[in-house]
């Protein structure tokens, strides 16, 4: 796994409209380099606010959006068009304004959706769907460009939460029951996904999030901290507000401040 590096901006509107230019960036030269792109998306404060600066900018128009896959990294397993779901604030702040191929957006399942009320199916088949797009010969999961994860105050990232099952599960996707975080059942990614990465951004906004963003770039077991377990398998970026900034300290891979 990549050591993570730190890009620390003033706030969080700074931080939104900074990372919504980076991500253009990267897509561009992915599409450039590969011809298509892919990226998985983050709910939350910081990654909806990402998604709408991105629509904002006159730069969206760089990325050629019908050659993007889109891709998330958890869902609260709700039923489609629930305001709680990160593909209904996703799709509001951006992806309803640009032009998306819909064959190449790949939501995870609703309670409404072909499984019902079964999150484990809902899950199976979002393993499926990855594999197919991994492509013949290639593993469980596409390498994506760019995956984006926020992070909780307890050090979660997607729907992996401290001392939970599925932080040991081998699977491209699971159903997670109980979280502690509420909606309590939902579909999570896993390490092995996250890590299929080329890049991994995590985003941490405010003071709540510093003592996480520490664990992160520590050493912890990712049992303790999972945000410790987020890699990449060619960049990890920690991209952050002042506030949610921890003390620096040796090995803290600090690459600059905004």
């Amino acid at each position: 796994m990549t050591a993570p590096g730190v890009v620390v901006h003033r706030d969080q509107d700074l931080l939104a409209h900074a990372v919504a230019a980076r991500l253009v960036t990267r897509l561009v030269d992915a599409q450039a380099a590969r011809g298509s792109a892919s990226v998985v998306l983050t709910g939350g404060g910081v990654g909806t606010a990402v998604l709408a600066a991105v629509a904002a900018s006159p730069a969206r128009d760089a990325v050629d959006w019908g050659r993007l896959d889109v891709w998330w990294g958890d869902e609260r397993f709700l039923p489609s068009g629930d305001p709680e779901r990160n593909e209904t604030g996703a799709r509001a702040a951006l992806l309803d304004h640009v032009p998306l191929d819909p064959a190449r957006v790949h939501p995870m399942g609703a309670q409404d959706g072909p499984d019902g009320d079964d999150p484990d199916a809902a899950a199976e088949r979002y393993v499926t769907r990855l594999r197919a797009a991994a492509g013949p010969g290639g593993g469980p999961v596409p390498a994506f460009d760019v995956l984006m994860l926020g992070v909780g105050p307890d050090a979660h990232v997607a729907s992996l939460f401290p001392g939970m099952p599925a932080l040991d599960d081998g699977r491209a996707a699971v159903a997670v029951r109980g979280a502690p975080k509420p909606p309590p059942t939902r579909i999570s990614l896993t390490f092995p996904s996250l890590r299929a990465a080329r890049e991994v951004w995590v985003l941490a906004s405010g003071a709540s999030k510093a003592e996480a963003v520490r664990l992160g770039l520590s050493e912890t077991d990712p049992s303790r901290a999972p945000v410790a377990g987020a890699r990449g398998s060619e960049r990890t970026l920690f991209l952050i507000d002042r506030a949610a900034a921890p003390e620096p300290g040796p090995g803290s891979g600090r690459d600059g401040s905004a």
